[in-house]
């Protein structure tokens, strides 16, 4: 019997050793598998704007806390974010593509909008690196100071937005409807051409995060009008500025958001020992002195979050109430009211030139009935003829008969034809 014991007792000590060496070797898996690998790190924006640099700190800092892992960050834009996220998704859950892509997709999820082919609750999520207000800020060239000097324009103003579904372009037609802000939305602006855009005066303002405008505005070039959440004092608030239910539920659901900005995911079904080795990359990098050097110098908040705390955050910024939801949709589907100068303007106006604005980047028509029809000129999208010839817009003059092709008074003139 004492042999049996002693056996047994051997038996017993050398599982109990295996079990303590599988432990750290299975802890150690994920890292190993990194060793010699090349993560592809997407972000679904071109390069340049707030995006872009989140992406590639975040980037490079998991390399440096992942030893032998390589970093390559490809910039994919396209639809505001959809193309990046839609590609993340539906990427082999290996643990070998990551990325980044805006909080405007929540709101395309709460929607159903067409072309969405991701389950935001489904994703393998990593972090999230900052809080970030809403603003929206105007060129400092416009006459316009304060949120009252907004609502009083009686011409439309161009606010740029990223793609359709992105977080810009969600949340400026939202407000431009709710609110009835005279602001025709133009598309197409991605990275940090929003900003080119409002220098050349193609443009006159924006709805964004308030970092990517922090040195814009403290340069000179810009101001902020008014802020969603923060903790800021400098900027007033909106949500006090408004009384309209609808407009306050839907400032609320925007501000849900503030505080889970600069996401970095993965699609679903990643081995959790992976996952788990990437989500301590990231903590390790977000947590690392020389990365929030970095970001301190280039204006970029670090607020971070992490793995199933951010995935608890997405859950609830979707787990909306069918009124919210349908608030939000019939904020994203009907057209914003027209001012009246921009509803007494057509397609293609046909008129003399009688003024040349800002450098040759607005248009002012003499029109049918002695009324005016003015427009704004971009230098790299605006199509320009003279006499059948193809010409930039400084060879425009008053007295010249143009037929300008603009969506509606004060918008960008799609083409401009002149003899």
């Amino acid at each position: 019997m004492s042999r049996l014991k002693h056996r047994l007792s051997r038996v017993l000590v050398t599982a109990g050793a295996i079990l303590l060496l599988g432990a750290p070797a299975r802890a150690q898996q994920g890292m190993d598998f990194y060793k010699g690998k090349t993560v592809t790190y997407i972000v679904a924006t071109a390069p340049g704007g707030g995006y872009d640099t989140y992406g590639r700190l975040v980037a490079e800092y998991m390399q440096k806390h992942l030893p032998g892992s390589t970093f390559v960050v490809r910039n994919m834009p396209g639809a505001g974010h959809v193309v990046g996220a839609n590609y993340i998704y539906a990427a082999k859950p290996d643990g070998l593509t990551i990325g980044s892509f805006n909080t405007g997709l929540i709101y395309n999820q709460l929607i159903g909008l067409e072309g969405v082919k991701f389950d935001l609750t489904k994703m393998s999520w990593i972090g999230k690196a900052a809080s970030d207000p809403r603003v929206i800020v105007v060129a400092q060239q416009t006459p316009i100071k304060t949120f009252e000097d907004l609502l009083a324009q009686k011409t439309p103003i161009t606010m740029a937005t990223a793609g359709l579904g992105s977080a810009s372009y969600v949340e400026t037609v939202m407000l431009t409807n709710a609110l009835r802000l005279p602001v025709k939305v133009v598309t197409g602006y991605n990275g940090n051409e929003d900003q080119l855009a409002m220098r050349r005066g193609e443009v006159q303002g924006s709805i964004a995060s308030r970092s990517t405008y922090e040195q814009f505005v403290q340069n000179g070039f810009g101001r902020f009008v008014v802020q969603i959440g923060g903790s800021e004092t400098d900027v007033p608030k909106l949500g006090p500025m408004v009384t309209d239910p609808t407009a306050k539920k839907l400032i609320t659901l925007i501000q849900s958001q503030v505080d889970i900005l600069r996401f970095t995911a993965g699609p679903p079904g990643m081995p959790e020992d992976r996952l788990n080795t990437l989500r301590t990359a990231y903590r390790k990098a977000l947590e690392d002195p020389e990365l929030q050097e970095k970001a301190a110098k280039l204006d970029r908040p670090v607020d971070p979050l992490y793995g199933e705390d951010v995935a608890k955050a997405v859950r609830e910024a979707l787990d909306q109430p069918p009124e919210v939801i349908a608030t939000l949709k019939t904020a994203m589907t009907t057209p914003a009211p027209a001012t009246a100068t921009a509803a007494a303007a057509g397609s293609a106006q046909k008129g003399t030139v009688a003024e040349l604005k800002n450098s040759a980047r607005q248009i002012v028509l003499n029109v049918e009935g002695g009324k005016t029809f003015e427009a704004e000129i971009s230098g790299s999208r605006t199509e320009i003829t003279v006499s059948g010839q193809k010409a930039e817009r400084t060879a425009l003059k008053p007295g010249m008969t143009c037929t300008v092709d603009a969506p509606s008074a004060g918008a960008e003139a799609k083409s401009i034809s002149c003899q």
